[in-house]
C-alpha cells in the first residue's frame, strides 16, 4: 500500500539526506498515514480510510459523511 492519503491526498515527499561529510543520498518523506474505521450512518456500515494526522482532525472538525462525499469527489472508492 502506498503511503497516500484519502481526503488530502498527501503522498511521499523527496528529498537528500545529507550526512555529516555532506554527501547527499536520495530518501523519501512519507505523510503519517493511518488506518481509521468510522461509522457511516447513512449506509449502515463501517468504513475503513486511510488518512493523514492532518485528515484525521479534518474529519473530526467537518464529520464524517462530509469527508466520505469529498474522498468520492476525489474518484477514490470507499
Amino acid at each position: 500500500m502506498s503511503a497516500h492519503c484519502q481526503l488530502t491526498g498527501a503522498r511521499p515527499g523527496f528529498g537528500n539526506k545529507i550526512s555529516h561529510s555532506h554527501r547527499r543520498t536520495s530518501r523519501r518523506f512519507d505523510p503519517n498515514v493511518q488506518r481509521k474505521r468510522y461509522w457511516l450512518p447513512s449506509e449502515g456500515r463501517y468504513v475503513r480510510l486511510v488518512l493523514s494526522a492532518k485528515a484525521i482532525k479534518t474529519v473530526d472538525a467537518i464529520g464524517v459523511e462530509a469527508a466520505v462525499a469529498r474522498i468520492r469527489a476525489r474518484g477514490e472508492r470507499v
